[in-house]
């Protein structure tokens, strides 16, 4: 590759806060500092004049489901549909110019509707007549779904959350998904995983972690994404339980999974009345304490096998009932092992969303990371969003702790859950600074960290480099327009603010003003994305 020197920027290194240039060796940093030394220092380099551009490592979206954010992208995204009319007014529109062999909209949320009640199957036949349609609600949990559907999906009637009419939960919305995958051909499915890693690429992220799984995408679908050529860089995570270290490793090997977790679901969501919950529901709707899949003694039985095996695992918690169940069967594999072989894979929970400080001393001291979604409060937090609809305002107020968990020493990582929330770092990093329970947010700086260094760091890289700009560490960076960089703590009566590169801090965007726009991306020091002029 020879020698690249990339002048005339602003580079966000935490052992050159003033950097303006960079240099770039065989995809290694290798230098960081001012313009002139690096002339000197480089003279035969390529030289790129960034013309004022911010530069910062790549971000990672530590959980993502490939194909299905994808679809969402290439056939049929319902988010931003204000209501019931207006949805199935989009899926009529689809289906008059598409012949699909499955429709497939994402993203319904029937808390933000006038009136609040989601689609019928008898709605979804009208706007589509004949048509297999798979209406996935937001949080991707429960879906509508047409008749044709239904007849694809075998036993379904009479499966845990199956109703003739409303969505599905449980069981019967896993049968339908899988029906609804099944109808998709080989080309409707790389064309949504190239849609969504082209998207990642230019929002300036250069790894993802599917969480995959048999009731998610299925194995085939898993081992295609595995095997898809693309800059951005792929790693699995396959969500179903074993019993013995030796059963885990087989796992692997018929999978291809990097490690045994992500969506391993002990329970649902909060939208969908699914989540583990120790109290009742508020709104007294669906089921009253939500949806139990994983006990704890399946969930401990899974981190001892695995963790003898030395493979990273973990499970998709939501509800304060599930987290306790899995926090307890972490402490159970610290019980049965040790503490520090428990804390040398790495393991983690994701969502955790309903988690207390006691139970966040204790993921601090097995090394358990919290991979978790700022977008979730964002969207649905404070006194009027769903989560107080769902659990009542106190409940709500007290979900997604990120300040607590990050004080206790919970590794942090930051990702969206698309299709669930879009991959738009830095909106998420607005999300978790500004989180709408005061003194739950972190600082920017914070924020960034868990969307670079942290979400490495969930993935398995601990080599302490990955996530950085410093000499040795990989050409793994964003090159971006924005504006003013600043210093900034989170908004309480500590804020403070500097565009000084004596205080030694790397700035970052001031996320008040339009956020950055993606440039160019490369990963170890190949271009992977490049906006066209």
């Amino acid at each position: 590759m020879g020698t690249q020197l990339l002048v005339g920027g602003r580079i966000y290194s935490p052992v050159s806060p003033g950097a303006t240039s960079m240099a770039v060796t065989d995809g290694i940093v290798v230098w960081l500092g001012e313009d002139r030394p690096g002339r000197a220092l480089h003279p035969d380099a390529d030289v790129i004049d960034l013309q004022g551009a911010f530069v910062t490592p790549v971000f990672v979206d530590p959980h993502v489901h490939t194909t299905a954010a994808g679809l969402a992208l290439t056939s049929l995204d319902v988010t931003h549909c204000g209501s019931r009319d207006a949805m199935l007014d989009a899926i009529a529109d689809y289906a008059r110019s598409h012949d699909d062999g499955v429709i497939w909209a994402t993203g319904w949320d029937e808390t933000a509707w006038p009136g609040q009640r989601p689609p019928s199957t008898q709605e979804l036949d009208a706007a589509a007549p004949g048509r297999a349609v798979y209406a996935v609600r937001v949080d991707a949990h429960s879906a509508a779904a047409s008749a044709a559907l239904r007849e694809a999906a075998p036993g379904l009637t009479g499966a845990p959350g199956f109703s003739a009419d409303a969505p599905l939960t449980a069981e019967a919305h896993h049968l339908v998904r899988t029906a609804a995958g099944d109808l998709l051909t080989p080309a409707q499915r790389a064309r949504a995983r190239e849609a969504l890693l082209g998207h990642a690429a230019s929002r300036g992220v250069a790894c993802v972690h599917e969480c995959g799984g048999p009731e998610i995408a299925g194995l085939t679908d898993f081992r295609e994404l595995l095997a898809t050529e693309h800059g951005v860089e792929v790693r699995g995570y396959w969500g179903e339980a074993v019993s013995a270290p030796e059963e885990a490793k087989e796992l692997i090997a018929v999978t291809g999974a990097h490690a045994l977790g992500g969506d391993l679901f002990a329970d649902g969501a909060i939208g969908s009345h699914t989540a583990w919950l120790c109290d009742p529901y508020h709104d007294g709707q669906g089921d009253q304490f939500g949806r139990t899949y994983l006990d704890e003694d399946t969930m401990a039985s899974h981190v001892i096998a695995c963790t003898r095996a030395g493979i990273q695992t973990g499970f998709h918690v939501i509800g304060d009932a599930a987290v306790a169940a899995a926090v307890r069967a972490y402490e159970r594999a610290e019980t049965t092992l040790s503490g520090p072989e428990v804390a040398r894979c790495g393991h983690r929970l994701e969502h955790v969303e309903m988690v207390s400080s006691t139970q966040a001393e204790v993921l601090a001291r097995l090394g358990v990371i919290a991979s978790m979604q700022p977008v979730f409060d964002a969207l649905w937090g404070g006194p009027e969003g769903m989560y107080a609809q769902r659990l009542g305002a106190e409940r709500a107020a007290e979900l997604n702790p990120f300040s607590m968990l990050a004080a206790k020493g919970v590794s942090l990582a930051f990702g969206s859950d698309a299709p669930v929330t879009p991959i738009e770092p830095w909106e998420m990093i607005r999300a978790a600074v500004h989180h709408n329970t005061e003194g739950h947010g972190v600082s920017p700086r914070a924020a960034f960290s868990a969307a670079t260094r942290g979400a490495w760091r969930a993935g398995g890289v601990r080599d302490g480099l990955a996530g950085t700009l410093v000499p040795g560490s990989p050409a793994s960076y964003a090159v971006w327009e924005t504006g003013d960089l600043v210093v900034s703590a989170p908004r309480d009566s500590v804020q403070r603010w500097s565009t000084d590169p004596r205080s030694r801090v790397p700035a970052l965007p001031h996320l008040e003003d339009a956020l950055p726009v993606c440039l160019r991306t490369v990963h170890r020091g190949r271009v992977i994305y490049e906006r066209r002029a």
